[in-house]
């Protein structure tokens, strides 16, 4: 008798090979998002743009973003999750591939838009893999895993892509980074596989995607609740790391570029480590809002002291850093608490739903903050470039800890899910 043969997706740890293959596309996505911090300097002169058209370019990635994650959620949820992530890695090369080789500043904004696009997917997808390809009891520590993938790929977007464009100069980065991504996507397609919500439910019948499950995610205010408080407390990470913490950091303790940017990563860092230990924490604990209440405090308190206090060691200055983006990692539990109160068919959409929270604080942030700085701008050019000061940058971020305050006072209008996925 001939013995059968099992598909290679049937190996216990394929499902782990689907999780690397998917972060390696949030790695890749952040790597993106954040290179205009890297390259301030350079697109302000290629550009002829100062604070506000700095901050308008770069968040031209999230407005594109924002407008995708309106589809990507329901996408993801009702066609191949395989096929449109392959899709999406490529637009993120190709927008990578027209960024290096752009001489104007529309063709520059309509690239990032592409890599916008593109990028909307990355959480989405990591977030439906997982949902498809692991037990309810590990996705809040999978799932935190979806910040350690993608703030390693920040990391790779300030100190080793820091001295990329120091050695090659930012085109020639931005083009590898291209190659990149097509190798990526070839990877994805070839080696992921797509795979049922669930086998069978307990009527015996396969769960099935409909539109009312759609329409009781977003009448659902507990849902949106979750999501103002990611974009709150999540906003602050990507305006002032994936931007102005290099400009900041420099101008107030004259460091240089590339210990401003290593200073950065320790952000980075702690948000990697942070998200899937405080996972795994709520887990054991069986709670959401109260581990998210902690660190929201704690995150509140340490980005006060970064942008108020001055005087730090630069070993001590690291430190807050990392506890910053440590305690910050909660934010993932949002995406772990809005999937237990709505149903497993619909896990997509409701990643997609809060994920769409972070991405329009940080579309609107950005370029506010550039707007802070160029309205206390005091008329001094430095090789053609707007100065500005440690006290200018302090007032300018002063809204990221105003954000955090909100974010703490949502955090008791949103009830605890007790883990529990919600039945079908």
């Amino acid at each position: 008798m001939p013995i059968e043969k099992k598909h290679f997706t049937a190996h216990p740890y394929y499902p782990w090979l689907v999780i690397a293959l998917s972060a390696g596309f949030l790695f890749y996505k952040y790597v993106l998002q954040v290179s205009p911090s890297i390259m301030t300097e350079d697109l302000m002169c290629v550009f002829q743009i100062q604070g506000t058209g700095l901050g308008n370019l770069a968040a031209s990635f999230f407005y594109s973003f924002l407008l995708a994650q309106l589809f990507v959620g329901v996408l993801l949820d009702r066609y191949s999750p395989r096929l449109l992530t392959t899709v999406a890695i490529l637009l993120c090369a190709v927008g990578a591939y027209v960024f290096s080789k752009a001489n104007t500043l529309n063709v520059a904004t309509w690239a990032r838009i592409l890599m916008g696009i593109g990028a909307a997917f990355a959480t989405v997808s990591y977030m439906k893999m997982t949902s498809l390809w692991f037990k309810p009891n590990q996705f809040a520590f999978v799932g935190g895993l979806l910040a350690s993938a993608a703030m390693l790929g920040a990391i790779a977007g300030q100190v080793p892509l820091s001295l990329a464009v120091n050695s090659f100069g930012w085109r020639q980065s931005l083009y590898l980074c291209a190659g990149g991504g097509l190798l990526l996507a070839g990877l994805f397609y070839l080696l992921v596989r797509d795979k049922p919500v669930r086998e069978l439910n307990e009527t015996g019948s396969i769960e099935k995607f409909s539109f009312h499950e759609v329409w009781n995610v977003v009448s659902n205010k507990q849902n949106w609740l979750i999501t103002l408080y990611s974009g709150l407390v999540f906003s602050p990470i990507d305006a002032f790391a994936g931007l102005w913490s290099i400009p900041f950091l420099k101008e107030t303790y004259q460091i240089s570029h590339t210990q401003a940017a290593l200073l950065t990563s320790f952000i980075f860092f702690g948000l990697a480590f942070g998200s899937p230990l405080l996972g795994l924490l709520s887990d054991r604990l069986n709670k959401r809002v109260s581990v998210m209440l902690i660190n929201a405090l704690v995150s509140l308190v340490t980005i006060t002291l970064i942008i108020y206090v001055n005087h730090f060691s630069l070993w001590l200055l690291g430190t807050l850093l990392f506890i910053f983006g440590f305690s910050t990692g909660a934010f993932m539990l949002g995406f772990a608490l809005g999937r237990e109160l709505n149903k497993i068919t619909v896990a997509a959409t409701i990643i997609a739903l809060i994920n769409t929270g972070d991405i329009v604080f940080s579309a609107l942030t950005q370029p506010l903050i550039g707007k802070l700085l160029d309205v206390n701008w005091h008329g001094k050019l430095i090789s053609g470039v707007h100065y500005f000061s440690a006290i200018d940058y302090r007032h300018a971020l002063s809204i990221l800890p105003i954000y955090i305050l909100l974010a703490l006072g949502l955090l008791f209008f949103i009830r605890e899910s007790n883990s529990q996925q919600l039945e079908v």
